[in-house]
């Protein structure tokens, strides 16, 4: 027979409210913020969209990740901070940014870290969810930092981010997933001097548009 409880002692209360930080945890923010991140947007997703959709306190999720930034490369599993690449692309001014473009990517690409960033192009290729991720990647941590420190017209600034991406994006599919000689084989060297100026006419030089 069960001891009686005392008369004068609480009951326990019964838990509610939100998930508790465990491993269990953290895999459903991640996963919360890649569904976000693909359907809304980087900039449209706040914290704690993130945090409802995954049941927890938006504390938690700071306490985890950090930043939205920091939340937005962990769901994007990029071992590389895009703030650390810029100044090495802004170095020495903007008047041949379009060849450090270049030369900065390839040499994330080539590098253990790349590994992860082929993955995932691969990956978009298939699978439009992951497609919606690698664009918000490439164009709000990435060339959005770049066209920031450009002196450029506020109204031709998505066009020429997207131009861009056309050219990265095409880059990395034919060097790194179809493997198209020489391309795939080209010296960094080769590919920033042949490649680079059409970059630095995207960013920097005049765009014919019809009106």
């Amino acid at each position: 027979m069960s001891p009686r409880r005392d008369a004068a002692e609480p009951a326990r209360p019964r838990r509610t409210g939100r998930r508790p930080g465990s491993p269990d945890t953290r895999e459903a923010i991640l996963n919360a913020a890649r569904e976000a991140f693909a359907e809304r947007g980087y900039d449209a997703t706040p914290i704690r969209a993130v945090a409802a959709a995954a049941g927890v306190d938006p504390a938690l999720v700071h306490h985890y990740f950090g930043t939205k930034e920091d939340l937005f490369r962990a769901a994007m599993a990029i071992p590389i901070d895009p703030a650390a690449l810029v100044p090495r692309v802004m170095a020495g001014g903007p008047d041949e940014v379009g060849e450090r473009l270049v030369r900065t990517f390839l040499s994330v690409w080539d590098s253990p870290a790349g590994v992860a960033a082929v993955a995932l192009l691969r990956s978009a290729v298939s699978n439009q969810w992951t497609a919606r991720l690698l664009r918000e990647f490439l164009t709000t941590q990435i060339l959005r930092r770049v066209v920031a420190q450009l002196d450029l017209d506020p109204a031709e600034v998505p066009l020429r981010g997207a131009l861009v991406a056309t050219q990265v994006a095409g880059l990395a599919m034919m060097r790194y997933v179809i493997h198209l000689e020489p391309v795939a084989s080209a010296s960094p060297d080769t590919l920033a001097a042949t490649i680079g100026p059409t970059l630095q006419r995207y960013l920097t030089g005049p765009l014919e548009q019809t009106r």
